[in-house]
């Protein structure tokens, strides 16, 4: 095997004749289409990692089966697809991750929460990372470690506080976000669905109709808390109490003549109008939405 020093880019003759048999050194899509080919030898891929063509670089990039000597220097290249390309490659090394999280573009930074290999020490760079989305993105693994869960509860973001309320599984984490004073952030928690009897107890009665909404549309509560929530002040609360399908029938038709017509209309009709899931969806980290959108990963506003 050769090393990256004598890596001589594509007109390079290498040992194996990939590249003399496959691609006359002229021809981008020939390089290209040798650098997909899922048989081209790892010296081969090496040496296409020097290529001129970026669009042959990012095939390299992308290969699971691509080898170190490759993409160490691709998680350097000049080309920002290039190196999202290794940031996403559960190939890529600890070490390329650690540098590729720490990247000047947001999508590179962005695609390294979503790979497989990324581990401790690279959520550890994440934690105190500048980049608010990139918090976000950790606050939503599902392998946080509790020390770091703990740091994000007090995160000056609220909405990466909010993010971590919506997806945490650590019990403690969400005790301590119930007495969050940003509202946002007890909404995040009225959509997880591993909060306790009681915490969704103490949810049903917050002071804020958005937590309460929240609540009604994403978990199943118990009859006494549905019954509370039937004399609801909240005009939107009620509708929500109207329209869950997460609420039993017997508990709607308690509205059927509430004093808005709409949530009585509502209470009334045979189905609730909206379908509601309490599923909390894993997050699609770090991937463009369709189209080029350039919004957060998952094309999600906020």
């Amino acid at each position: 095997m050769a090393n990256q020093g004598d890596v001589g880019g594509p007109h390079r003759r290498s040992g194996s004749g990939a590249l003399a048999d496959g691609a006359d050194g002229d021809s981008a899509e020939a390089r290209l289409a040798l650098a997909q080919h899922p048989e081209t030898p790892q010296l081969t891929l090496i040496e296409l990692a020097a290529d001129p063509s970026p669009l042959v670089r990012r095939a390299v990039a992308g290969r699971t089966d691509a080898p170190a000597q490759a993409l160490r220097p691709l998680a350097r290249d000049h080309d920002r697809q290039v190196r999202e390309a290794v940031a996403r490659n559960p190939s890529a090394s600890v070490g390329n991750l650690v540098r590729l999280v720490k990247d000047a573009d947001r999508w590179v930074r962005w695609a390294v929460a979503g790979n497989p290999a990324c581990d401790e020490s690279v959520r550890r760079v994440m934690a105190q990372a500048h980049d608010k989305e990139l918090r976000g993105l950790l606050a939503e693994s599902r392998e946080l470690e509790p020390d770091l869960a703990a740091r994000l509860v007090d995160d000056v973001s609220p909405e990466v506080r909010e993010r971590l309320a919506t997806h945490t599984h650590d019990p403690e984490v969400i005790t301590a976000l119930l007495a969050d004073r940003t509202a946002r952030v007890r909404r995040g928690l009225a959509r997880n669905p591993r909060t306790s009897t009681a915490q969704r107890g103490a949810l049903a009665r917050d002071p804020v109709a958005d937590v309460r909404v929240a609540l009604v549309l994403a978990v199943e509560l118990t009859e006494a808390d549905l019954r509370h929530l039937v004399d609801d002040r909240s005009v939107q609360v009620r509708m929500a109490v109207a329209t869950s399908e997460l609420v039993p029938p017997h508990i709607r038709q308690a509205l059927r003549d509430d004093p808005d017509e709409m949530v009585a209309d509502a209470a009334r009709s045979p189905r609730p109008g909206r379908g509601n899931s309490p599923v909390v969806q894993a997050p699609r980290v770090g991937h463009r939405a369709a189209g080029g959108d350039r919004r957060r990963p998952g094309g999600a506003r906020r």
